[in-house]
């Protein structure tokens, strides 16, 4: 047995131990430990290398990229206390209500707005399940088409800025950038941050959010029974005005003023955060929904989202640096390399090893333990990191439509009534996840469509 037929057969014992649904963090950290005793043993490992473990974990500690992980959960939470989305939802549903698809429109538009301001996939998902699935259904909406349009807006938080999965990825990237230099021999590379994939994710993020609607309005036309209008004549004068000022202005001006200070290079995500985490606040104290239990609630829902990324983090970190002391990752430089049609094929092997394990994993494991070991290779080759980065967030995103393991259809099942089947999600969800297919081919053809923004704002 070789040093890296070793480091393979731990990473498979990671896998299986995951789907078998063990604790993510200490799965990682453990199965690292137990394989570098065993590598010793077989003289095929050196424990010297743990030694580098705790200038990984002081890494950690001093990114400030980082720190934004929390704020923009707290941020989240408190938007999710403070009864937005359905404020949002009742405002659109007045709105739109005329049309037919009108309602389905306004999930969409919810959803994006709820992206944008939380992040928070499981979090958007519940919300506008428990809120807009009754609603949809009482209005004849078909349950497939209703149960798509909620699972695939979402989503729309795992690659709409600000992204808690764009900071993950801005901080693997950069490391994973370095590397790559190395590979080739510069000595300084470009750096990739989560500003610039903030400003790369936009574009291909409000395409989706385009394609969905589109998506909408072709159904609308083509079966008008799947989604009917909700209200034959739609309200007007200065209390809709009103209404809609004093409901959708306020979210709409605290993602300009997270997001905006961001692009503008006004404030660094961190900074933005904060802002943020003080700006939702504000919005729960002005729809009277903040309350001692409340603030109580959030920070320990907060305490908990964050502390399990950076466990997993921590644990990840561990399994990364036994696998490379193993040589796992020059067995997959190797690999990769020799393949044949070069780049093209590795970019498309790595993107559909990534499709098919989020069908098992969360995005976090997937961040953490798949793209440090194949995102320094690709780059060495070639590809720039802040489209990669982009891609890969899309193909997570896509990863929680894929039935029959998508995490979203599992939360929208936990909330859905008994009239909606189980099979009537998984076949809504296949045009959004073809349309998400769409995105991605469309970005491998074109892209400047992720590159183009960043280099415009920053270079």
């Amino acid at each position: 047995m070789t040093e890296e037929v070793l480091g393979f057969i731990m990473f498979g014992s990671a896998i299986v131990l995951l789907l078998l649904g063990f604790p993510v963090a200490l799965t990682l950290g453990g199965v690292a430990l137990l394989f570098a005793y065993i590598g010793d043993y077989l003289d095929l490992f050196s424990l010297g290398f743990l030694g580098l473990y705790p200038l990984r974990i002081f890494g950690v500690m001093k990114s400030e990229a980082l720190v934004a992980v929390p704020l923009f959960v707290f941020m989240g939470v408190m938007l999710e206390k403070s009864r937005l989305a359905t404020q949002l939802l009742e405002t659109m549903g007045l709105m739109f209500g005329t049309m037919r698809g009108g309602l389905g429109l306004s999930v969409v538009i919810v959803g994006t707005l709820l992206a944008a301001s939380t992040g928070i996939v499981g979090a958007t998902v519940v919300t506008m399940g428990l809120m807009s699935l009754p609603a949809m259904l009482k209005a004849g909406y078909s349950p497939r088409l209703s149960s798509g349009i909620i699972c695939a807006s979402g989503t729309l938080g795992q690659i709409i800025p600000p992204s808690i999965v764009l900071v993950l990825l801005g901080d693997i990237l950069q490391g994973a950038n370095e590397q790559a230099a190395q590979l080739k021999g510069e000595l300084v590379p470009e750096p990739v941050t989560a500003i610039d994939l903030f400003a790369g994710a936009l574009f291909p993020g409000l395409m989706l959010v385009v394609f969905y609607v589109a998506w909408v309005m072709l159904t609308a036309w083509r079966n008008p029974n799947a989604c009917p209008a909700l209200v034959d004549e739609a309200p007007t004068g200065e209390r809709l005005h009103r209404r809609v000022i004093v409901t959708v202005v306020p979210p709409l001006l605290l993602i300009i003023l997270v997001l905006g200070s961001i692009l503008i290079g006004a404030a660094t995500p961190t900074e933005s955060a904060a802002v943020g985490a003080v700006g939702a606040t504000f919005l729960a104290w002005r729809n009277q929904a903040l309350s001692l239990p409340v603030v109580k609630e959030v920070a320990q829902a907060t305490t908990q989202i964050s502390s399990m990324v950076f466990i997993i983090l921590l644990g990840a970190s561990m399994f990364s640096l036994v696998f490379r002391g193993f040589g796992g990752d020059t067995l997959v430089e190797e690999f990769l390399s020799e393949l044949p049609g070069g780049l093209f094929t590795a970019m498309l092997l790595v993107m559909l090893v990534i499709f098919l394990l989020g069908f098992f994993l969360d995005f976090i494991e997937i961040i953490f333990v798949v793209v440090p070991i194949v995102a320094p290779i690709l780059i060495a080759m070639g590809l720039n990191p802040l489209w990669l980065g982009v891609m890969i967030g899309i193909n997570l995103q896509t990863s929680f439509l894929t039935p029959p393991f998508g995490f979203s259809l599992f939360y929208l099942r936990g909330v859905a009534p008994d009239s909606v089947r189980t099979l009537d999600i998984y076949r809504g969800v296949i045009p959004f996840i073809g349309i998400q297919v769409i995105v991605l081919v469309m970005l491998s053809l074109f892209p400047q469509i992720a590159t183009w923004l960043p280099q415009v704002l920053f270079k």
